[in-house]
């Protein structure tokens, strides 16, 4: 059956950490210049690179933790300092905008990987995949997956307009509100992950 709130929460989850507002200026600065239609092509590029990223991990995120002899636990606290940096790099908005370049396709790098599917995003789906129970815990994940890239395209394809409405001083309040939100999470999974560990001690 599908679960909604498990939906809700890995939904919730990904868009803080990947944060659509604040990727829209990121966007715009690394394709400026170029024609709309080249610009619409690099949105569904990025957003088709950081999906596939995300559901490789997904897919085999036990398999990797297995090789490298990973415990979920550890996996749960390492993600959680993670997310806490990254985190406080919205509070205080000193995250670095990278420059455009000629030589590589930034919707590949640093758009589709890095930025959007980075690693804060890979271990919450590794970790979103590992505690669904059934098929249908299963599919509210991936559908909350799926539903966040398309925000993801919707927010770079459009992104001209986006920024035209909510301006800069908008995107930064929508950042830094994703930013506490992401903090509290980032605390949450540090204490999941040590009783974890306290547990199986």
């Amino acid at each position: 059956m599908f679960d909604f709130a498990l939906f809700g929460s890995v939904f919730v989850t990904l868009f803080v950490i990947m944060d659509p507002p604040g990727i829209t200026p990121i966007f715009l600065a690394l394709t400026s210049g170029r024609p709309v239609k080249t610009q619409r092509r690099m949105a569904w590029q990025a957003t088709a690179v950081a999906f596939a990223v995300i559901a490789v991990f997904g897919l085999c995120g036990q398999q990797i933790l297995d090789y490298l002899h990973v415990s979920v636990p550890a996996l749960m606290v390492a993600g959680g300092l993670l997310l806490l940096l990254i985190a406080l790099d919205l509070l205080t908005g000193k995250s670095d905008e990278p420059t455009q370049t000629k030589d590589v396709n930034v919707a590949l790098v640093p758009l589709g990987m890095p930025l959007l599917a980075g690693p804060g995003a890979i271990v919450s789906v590794i970790l979103a995949v590992q505690g669904a129970d059934g098929w249908g815990g299963q599919l509210s994940v991936w559908a909350a997956i799926v539903a966040l890239h398309a925000v993801l395209w919707l927010a770079m394809r459009y992104s001209l307009l986006i920024i035209r409405v909510i301006k800069d001083g908008g995107v930064v309040l929508v950042t830094r509100l994703a930013g506490m939100m992401l903090s509290a999470i980032a605390v949450q999974q540090i204490a999941n992950g040590v009783t974890r560990f306290i547990q199986g001690a």
